[in-house]
């Protein structure tokens, strides 16, 4: 619904008449909501377009693009050069996520301390999309005039330390889903009784846990050899121990005690997406003998192939799971595990707004009044389709909201150049000792975050997390 809805908001660019006709086909949503979808749509587009240059057909005319057409010999005036044919596409697209991560910091510090949509500052927020569409495209030109030079590794460093900081609110989400994931399936089990949830349940766990293991093989055999890679077989076989004692923690008694919901469906999520950042940091080892990926397609001579890099089945997976992310936190509403996994900051919140006006209830011995949110935009006679349900107070942060979503395009810029150093050589264009540890340590973080979320209700018992 706030997805459709959404869509007749968009269509407002075009002018006050398509707006009428779509929202009068559309069903009412919150403010909200559909606020939420239009700027993770706006993300949606952006990203599209970054993969859009990194096309192998689209190299010759990049070649042209002012900062590379401005460069000579190479980027830098070093001894180190970058070939214009490899890199091109990776440089675009740093320049097109340096305007979108520009834009929501810029959201970000204007939307601070908005209390409700009755803050002029709500316009803003809800409101000019054909401007901003406007001021991003512009942006986006104006940016590939930046000459190169040493923009590409500064920025490089912003990306990594934003990409970091956005695998921790993913890890944050991804806890919060196997929670809610969890509690949704045991709790039609409970009630139902029905021998086909249990299935499911046992199902989806078994799924899981075998494909990390399959995964973990994979590991092993790809990535290590007989007498060297013992960094790469330390991450593998630590994170599989951490994997395996984690497992055991949430089947514990202390933790079903206070958590009967909580078990190995969680567990088997959490370890199947340790497997992948393990697979993600090791992709990433400077050691060319233990990283199997690209090295051969880079030092070879052809192009095309070079080009064909950024499309690696690693960035495909980081890119569902990082739109799985967005998409999640923009229509998931914070549950009682939200309190838990931390996660309460970073989904809606149900604030009690309602949308039928004049509608009596009675709760307990108090008589109450639901009032309908106002919607500037509905012309006079005609249903608000996408109502205001913040005049009392923000269903989310609006600036924690543009801020997650910037650190949400330098992890996109990130995974589309394959976590890529500019100005490096071409035999280490997918090689970053840096963003291995980014990775690995990323991956150490999310099992802790999972452990504490089964083990915060044991510690704190007097503690409420409903």
């Amino acid at each position: 619904m706030g997805l459709v809805c959404s869509t007749a908001q968009l269509a407002c660019l075009c002018g006050s008449t398509a707006c009428s006709f779509c929202c009068s086909q559309c069903p009412s949503c919150r403010n909200s909501t559909s606020t939420r979808i239009m700027y993770a749509l706006l993300l949606m587009l952006g990203t599209i377009a970054a993969c859009i240059t990194l096309a192998p057909g689209l190299q010759n005319a990049l070649k042209k693009v002012p900062f590379c057409a401005n460069s000579s010999n190479g980027y830098v005036p070093s001894q180190i050069t970058v070939d214009c044919d490899s890199a091109v596409g990776y440089l675009a697209v740093y320049r097109i996520c340096f305007i979108l991560s520009l834009y929501f910091f810029l959201m970000s510090v204007i939307m601070i301390r908005v209390r409700s949509s009755q803050d002029p500052r709500a316009a803003i927020q809800n409101g000019f999309w054909a401007i901003k569409y406007l001021l991003i495209i512009g942006g986006i030109i104006g940016a590939f005039f930046i000459p190169e030079r040493s923009f590409g590794a500064t920025w490089m460093y912003f990306g990594m330390i934003g990409g970091f900081l956005f695998i921790i609110i993913q890890l944050i989400l991804i806890v919060d889903f196997a929670h809610s994931w969890a509690d949704a399936w045991v709790g039609n089990y409970e009630e139902s009784e029905s021998k086909g949830w249990y299935a499911a349940l046992l199902g989806a766990t078994f799924f899981n846990y075998a494909v990390s293991i399959a995964g973990a093989v994979l590991l092993y055999v790809y990535f290590t050899h007989e007498g060297i890679c013992g960094l790469n077989k330390f991450f593998i076989s630590f994170n599989l121990i951490l994997c395996v004692i984690t497992s055991i923690i949430s089947v514990l008694p202390s933790v079903q005690e206070h958590q009967p919901r909580s078990g190995l469906l969680q567990s088997s999520v959490v370890t199947l997406y340790v497997v992948y950042l393990t697979w993600s940091g090791v992709s990433n080892s400077p050691d060319h003998k233990c990283n199997p990926g690209f090295f051969g397609i880079i030092n070879g001579h052809d192009v095309s192939a070079q080009n064909r890099v950024a499309f690696d089945k690693e960035s495909i997976i980081g890119l569902i799971i990082w739109f799985s992310c967005v998409l999640y936190s923009s229509l998931r509403t914070a549950s009682k595990s939200s309190k838990i996994t931390m996660s309460e900051n970073v989904l809606v919140q149900d604030n009690g707004a309602v949308r039928n006006a004049g509608e009596q209830s009675l709760i307990g011995n108090e008589d109450y009044t639901k009032v309908e949110g106002r919607n500037h935009d509905a012309e006079g006679g005609s249903d608000a389709k996408v109502w205001d349900n913040e005049e009392d107070k923000v269903a989310y942060n609006w600036s924690f909201f543009h801020l997650m979503f910037a650190l949400a395009t330098l992890y996109v810029m990130m995974t589309l150049t394959n976590w890529y150093r500019p100005n490096s050589n071409l035999d280490t264009l997918n090689s970053n000792a840096a963003s291995m540890w980014v990775k690995i340590i990323s991956s150490w973080m999310c099992l802790g975050l999972y452990v504490w979320s089964l083990i915060a209700p044991t510690v704190f018992p007097n503690r409420d997390f409903s």
